[in-house]
């Protein structure tokens, strides 16, 4: 990359040019995330190799239940989260969705009360998405960011926005287009540090915050180094400790057990808990991976109000209430049907109950992935829910349990479930590696939780010779059976010239490589990254 900018001692960039990298990357905010880098590697280091030995535990037979040496954390009943900045006070709906400079407008005008900016699940990281990111953001904060689309139509700010909050990545990403004496740094400190240098103030100056949500924790050990880079941050930078505040997605099955100890970690700078359903799934196929006895049907019937999804739901809005913060609801991925009047009906109306559902339950607000679907979120939330939250509303009638928590949904695996998982696995992965990490397919907006379902579940099917409903026993030679067919129904559904000049067939290659593989790779995007510019 051609920087003009003098970089700090120790750092290297490597990496294709972007129009407003010299305005991102500043000598201050690369010496910023320098300094967080060489204060908290070799923390996350630690942290992560111990993900590996729980991972050992429980494929030796030790299953995840509350932890005995935090328990005083839990019954003690003093201690409550920060007070909630004003404009976080009502989170009935929030949108998500990647950087891009189009999608920041839209979703920060659609309406919702708060716009996720998401440099996770949603964004395919390839350096101009992330650098372009940044700059999209920063004006945004601004208030300057306006874009003109192609056919001419421009897009600019209304008066009333959504209040923002960023995702950055998780603990185990790296950053590999910057190294720090020499080693790639992680993504999540980058994320964090370039958007917090950029913007801490200026949010605090126009009466807001900087606002994160926080992805893929597993642990309240791996909250506490959250804090400590937030108070780092905050001290170098010389703003006031507590002015941000994060909301951590409860969104592996390890962390569900930690729920309450993850609050308190943060506590000084918690803006609550949310309930990332299809990451939990994820997570839970994941750690359970090479145990027989925890094989789950079909993507389709683990709905939200199978056991073990409803008792990590109340249990994450008991806590939440019970020290003062925020409990969000999960994500509605639906999109609407434009060509089918009858099914987007159908579909909305599906969202709708969805929706009463979780502010029925006690939920504080919920995610929705398309402005479409905006009103019918509020509707629900308006409807149950008419003050700002209901963070007074104890759920002290909900006593989970470990079993519950761990309780495997009944249900069936079908040859349309193995299909649709190759499809829709495939054609995430190809949209990723061509710089797009927000896909609708089929009705739905795919990201990479629901991409890391699909192929998960065909290698633990695969794994453990799973039986179909029909009889069938799900094999390497059955999925070779089955891809070629999947691979001409995607030709025909996006076109031959748009087939063979996408990335289908890399793609492919790489997911049958890791859903056949003899080892669970942890992630699907950490070889796909390997592939990205």
């Amino acid at each position: 990359m051609n920087n003009p900018v003098k970089l700090p001692s120790g750092v290297e960039i490597s990496a294709p040019a972007v129009s407003e990298a010299s305005r991102i990357l500043t000598h201050d905010s690369l010496n910023f995330v320098t300094q967080l880098v060489r204060e908290f590697e070799p923390t996350r280091q630690k942290l992560l190799a111990r993900r590996f030995e729980r991972q050992k535990e429980i494929d030796g037979g030790t299953l995840p239940d509350f932890l005995a040496e935090t328990k005083h954390v839990r019954d003690d009943k003093s201690w409550r989260v920060a007070s909630i900045p004003v404009d976080l006070q009502d989170r009935r709906t929030e949108i998500t969705g990647p950087v891009d400079r189009k999608m920041v407008i839209n979703a920060l005008n659609s309406g919702a009360k708060v716009f996720m900016a998401d440099f996770e699940d949603a964004t395919s990281p390839t350096w101009k998405n992330l650098i372009e990111g940044q700059a999209n953001l920063c004006d945004a904060v601004r208030r300057t960011i306006s874009f003109a689309s192609p056919e001419g139509k421009a897009y600019k700010l209304n008066e009333k926005t959504a209040t923002l909050l960023v995702r950055p990545r998780g603990w185990h990403l790296p950053e590999k287009h910057v190294l720090v004496d020499g080693k790639a740094i992680p993504g999540s400190l980058f994320d964090f540090g370039v958007y917090f240098f950029h913007n801490a103030r200026e949010l605090l100056d126009r009466g807001s915050g900087p606002y994160f949500y926080l992805p893929k924790l597993e642990s309240h050990l791996e909250a506490r180094l959250w804090n400590d880079v937030f108070n780092f941050a905050q001290d170098a930078l010389k703003i006031p400790r507590g002015s941000i505040r994060a909301t951590v997605l409860i969104e592996t099955i390890l962390a569900t057990f930690e729920a309450e100890e993850i609050l308190y970690e943060l506590r000084d700078h918690s803006a609550g808990l949310n309930c990332g359903r299809w990451d939990y799934i994820f997570s839970f196929i994941k750690k359970f991976r090479n145990r027989p006895e925890f094989v789950l049907p079909d993507r389709a019937q683990v709905t939200m109000t199978v056991p073990m999804m409803r008792a990590y739901c109340l249990n994450v809005i008991k806590i939440c209430h019970r020290r003062g913060a925020h409990a969000m609801g999960g994500m509605a991925a639906q999109i609407p049907i434009k060509n089918d009047p009858a099914a987007n009906e159908t579909a909305l109306a599906k969202v709708l109950a969805d929706k009463e559902r979780e502010a029925g339950d006690g939920h504080d607000g919920t995610w929705v992935a398309h402005p479409g679907l905006v009103p019918v979120a509020l509707k629900a939330f308006d409807k149950h829910m008419p003050q700002s939250n209901q963070i007074s509303k104890r759920r002290d009638d909900v006593n989970v349990t470990a079993a519950e928590l761990l309780k495997v949904p009944t249900g069936t695996i079908t040859e349309d479930g193995v299909r649709a998982n190759l499809r829709v696995g495939i054609q995430y992965l190809e949209a990723w590696l061509g710089g797009n990490g927000c896909v609708p397919l089929y009705n739905l907006m795919e990201d990479a939780a629901t991409a890391e379902i699909s192929r998960s579940q065909i290698w633990q099917w695969l794994k453990h010779g799973a039986v179909m409903s029909d009889g069938q026993r799900i094999t390497p030679r059955l999925y070779d059976e089955l891809l070629p067919h999947e691979l001409a129904r995607m030709e025909k559904e996006v076109g031959s010239t748009r087939f063979s000049t996408g990335n289908y067939s890399r793609a492919a290659k790489l997911f049958s490589e890791m859903s056949k593989s003899a080892e669970f790779s942890e992630f699907l995007t950490l070889p796909a990254y390997e592939l990205l510019d």
